[in-house]
């Protein structure tokens, strides 16, 4: 039983340390999808990246580039971009990037695996990229992408204008802030409920789910030498796992190390790290988003790539004797996720711009009723307030044992 006690503590411990590092990013990414939503016109957006030709999809992913954060956050910013006009395939291009080509998450890899899983993610984020513009281009049904950005514009209210709005005078507004604040505190609104429970459930795997429970899960992962069907099947089974883990990219690297040094193939812990846009939540959000239809073609579309381009990146880097050997993989130690550092200057003013935005929203708006939740919005919430339970309880056992 204390064994079970300390596992609990250490699971609180580890959610709440993941959100921690995680919360600046959440900010930083509805900051800047609040700010879309209120300063960027339609016509705007589809001149920039309005189809998917070359200079849009660059433009993307440049963008996404420069603003590199989580997956929840890249969500929200995608979405704002493909409400306003931008072409599905550059918003894709978008969030692929901004969660792939990430200065931080390359830091993490090179701490836990070795440097060619660093150069893999940035070659690989570039691939997905590309493969995923060939794959929509041939798939996409006809009509799904106008429905999907109906439902979008609904689920932000966007009630743009036909003219031409002067965003120079918005941004130097008070009017012009006071709406990004009330977005702002719509875009936590609408996925704290699968936040709160994605990194209570990743917490409680990484610490209450023995490793040899995913080393078994890839197949002949102790092969040194795997055949073309194992390095397939390992990387098909990356994105699988990674999808009922509910971890996301910073939380999966320590395990994808597990896995590496355990004897998966590089394809197979590729694969694992590229999925964090495949886990359940990140489903979910994409379901309310855009509906159901095109959340489901988007997550076939992106197994698809994540698979693909792990594949290609092994025998890419077996081609040219650049594939890691097991044995460069670092022994895992407890993180550190709370010092002062960059991480907590960040976090402390996102916590002050939350809190103001918060307050500014409950002066300037009006009480306004939503109608009755749905029974699968009902069960989120009593989830949520169950993970706050467990999570409170586990984090004030060594006070009370």
């Amino acid at each position: 039983m204390t064994a079970f006690f300390a596992l609990w503590h250490e699971a609180a411990m580890t959610t709440l340390g993941l959100f921690w590092m995680a919360f600046w990013a959440f900010g930083l990414g509805y900051l800047i999808s609040s700010m879309i939503q209120v300063f960027v016109t339609r016509s705007r957006m589809k001149r920039g990246m309005g189809d998917a030709s070359a200079r849009s999809v660059g433009l993307a992913t440049f963008f996404g580039f420069i603003s590199s954060s989580c997956s929840f956050a890249a969500l929200s910013t995608t979405r704002s971009l493909f409400a306003k006009g931008a072409g599905l395939v550059p918003a894709l291009a978008f969030m692929l990037s901004s969660t792939n080509l990430v200065v931080e998450l390359g830091i993490i890899i090179g701490v836990f695996l070795s440097w060619q899983f660093v150069v893999g993610e940035y070659a690989g984020g570039i691939l997905l990229v590309l493969i995923m513009w060939a794959v929509v281009r041939v798939t996409l049904p006809k009509g799904l992408e106008n429905r999907a950005r109906e439902h979008a514009r609904e689920q932000t209210g966007d009630e743009d204008e036909d003219g031409e709005q002067d965003w120079r005078r918005l941004i130097s507004s008070r009017e012009g802030w006071r709406r990004v604040a009330h977005r702002y505190v719509m875009e936590w609104n609408m996925v704290w409920k699968d936040v709160t429970i994605g990194f209570t459930v990743a917490g409680i795997i990484s610490a209450f789910v023995p490793r040899a429970f995913f080393q078994a899960l890839f197949i002949s992962s102790d092969a040194a030498d795997p055949a073309f069907w194992q390095v397939l099947a390992q990387a098909v089974v990356g994105p699988v796992a990674a999808f009922f883990t509910f971890i996301g990219s910073m939380g999966n690297i320590p395990l994808a190390a597990v896995l590496f040094s355990n004897g998966v193939s590089f394809a197979g812990v590729m694969a694992f790290i590229f999925s964090d846009l495949v886990v359940f939540p990140v489903l979910r959000i994409q379901a309310r988003y855009y509906g159901w239809k095109m959340a489901l073609y988007l997550l076939g579309v992106l197994l698809f790539i994540l698979v693909t381009t792990a594949v290609i990146l092994h025998y890419g880097f077996a081609a040219l004797d650049l594939l890691p050997s097991g044995e460069t993989a670092h022994a895992l130690t407890d993180q550190t996720f709370f010092a002062v550092d960059y991480t907590l200057a960040l976090n402390l003013l996102f916590i002050a711009l939350t809190v103001a935005f918060l307050a500014w929203k409950q002066r300037t708006s009006h009480a306004m009723s939503h109608g009755s939740a749905s029974l699968g919005e009902r069960l989120l919430f009593w989830l949520s307030m169950t993970a706050y339970a467990w999570l409170a309880a586990g984090l004030a056992l060594p006070a009370v044992l």
